[in-house]
């Protein structure tokens, strides 16, 4: 009886769905968790990598693409929906924003690319004539031990012959290079990461042909570049970085594969047939327990709402709506992060990683046409209470206004 009502059911389902035929499974269950991101291993790119710049455009401006931040934390902005036809216009909606503080760059090197039939190849490198002491650290495993030698010949060439072997690798990136990069180190000693490495990092740059590029790069040597000059608000960036590591997890977390029933022996949290006697292996589509999270990834088109200058740290968070001065860092600072006292980008929702965590926001990778990827934002307020706890007060002015004369204080 059942067989037959199986049947009946199939030959049901085939007249519906005419164009469709029917695969294995018998109403279409998806499988649980995408095989796109094979294999789930723990990521080798710990501060984040550039696998693909944005497409060249010869008739713009030279242009830096990318540039490395650090996570900060969240917090929460109001602010007024500008998307005529939408539901939403004109009216006032909270968004979550991550805050990310970017201390300015230092340009230290360029490197120049061939095109090959295999992909992409370094034809020269050139470094500029000082490097930093964060900068030659990354260069060693045990910086106080060591003898502090990196590049002092190098160097040399600057003054040798009037530095006639510089300006001939930097003629040859310009004559036979189509890609070309800089090599630009971030600061952070600027920061109170406890970390005293340098993070290096190749940006393209783009714009302009080959010739143009090098000059520019060769202008940037030993400068800061700042990451207004890089991105501007209202624009669209992607995120890439490591996610938080969760290690080892069994199925249900790691593919969302469904529970078992209540009585199941042995477990139900599992999967219940890891696939046939023949082939006499488990399928590599199959879900496993395994490592779950510490994987690399890339978010794309994060818009910015805001980017906060060193200069107006105190300030930084005033709006037409809401004038109280007031920097970014929340009462109590972020947590497991500090104050931020650098320069720091607002972007809409959540990003991937920890605190602390290295990130690099790249340019996007497309044109951009929606309404609401070229909408205007219009921040009202902007939340710096504290973010351990229920925070009450935006500012510690407006905190004593409200509890008084303090007995602690009076001493």
């Amino acid at each position: 009886r059942k067989e037959k009502i199986a049947s009946i059911q199939v030959v049901i389902y085939q007249s519906l769905h005419p164009s469709r035929k029917m695969s294995h499974r018998k109403f279409e269950a998806p499988r649980s968790g995408s095989l796109g991101f094979l294999p789930k291993k723990r990521t080798k790119k710990h501060a984040g990598k550039v696998r693909s710049f944005p497409k060249e455009d010869a008739t713009k401006p030279c242009h830096l693409t990318a540039f490395r931040a650090y996570k900060a934390g969240m917090t929460h902005v109001v602010r007024a929906v500008d998307r005529p036809g939408a539901l939403m216009h004109k009216r006032e909606v909270v968004d979550a924003v991550s805050i990310v503080e970017t201390p300015p760059m230092v340009v230290v090197g360029v490197v120049g690319y061939v095109e090959t039939p295999s992909g992409l190849r370094a034809l020269t490198t050139v470094f500029a004539e000082h490097l930093s002491e964060e900068y030659k650290r990354r260069c060693y495993k045990n910086w106080y031990a060591s003898k502090r030698k990196a590049y002092t010949k190098y160097s040399k060439k600057y003054t040798e012959n009037g530095g006639a072997d510089i300006t001939n690798e930097l003629e040859r990136i310009a004559n036979f290079c189509t890609v070309v990069r800089v090599i630009a180190h971030s600061q952070v000693k600027k920061l109170n990461l406890r970390i005293k490495k340098a993070h290096i990092t190749e940006i393209q740059v783009n714009g302009g042909d080959a010739r143009a590029k090098v000059d520019f790069a060769k202008a940037l040597f030993e400068k800061e570049v700042t990451v207004d000059s890089v991105f501007a608000k209202d624009e669209l960036v992607d995120v890439l970085g490591v996610t938080k590591g969760h290690g080892f997890e069994g199925v249900t977390t790691r593919w969302g594969v469904t529970r078992l029933p209540r009585k199941t022996h042995r477990g139900l949290r599992k999967v219940a047939c890891i696939g046939s006697w023949h082939p006499a292996r488990v399928s590599t589509t199959v879900p496993r327990a395994g490592q779950n999270g510490y994987f690399h990834r890339t978010e794309m088109n994060k818009k910015i709402y805001r980017i906060g200058k060193k200069e107006n740290q105190n300030s930084s968070c005033q709006t037409d709506a809401d004038l109280t001065e007031k920097g970014i860092t929340p009462m109590g600072g972020f947590v497991h992060y500090g104050e931020i006292n650098e320069d720091w980008i607002m972007l809409k929702g959540a990003i991937v990683g920890v605190k602390k965590r290295p990130l690099i926001l790249r340019k996007s990778l497309m044109n951009h046409s929606s309404r609401k990827h070229l909408e205007k934002i219009d921040l009202k307020f902007i939340d710096t209470s504290s973010k351990l706890g229920h925070g009450r007060f935006q500012t510690a002015e407006e905190k004593l206004k409200f509890l008084g004369p303090l007995a602690s204080k009076q001493k």
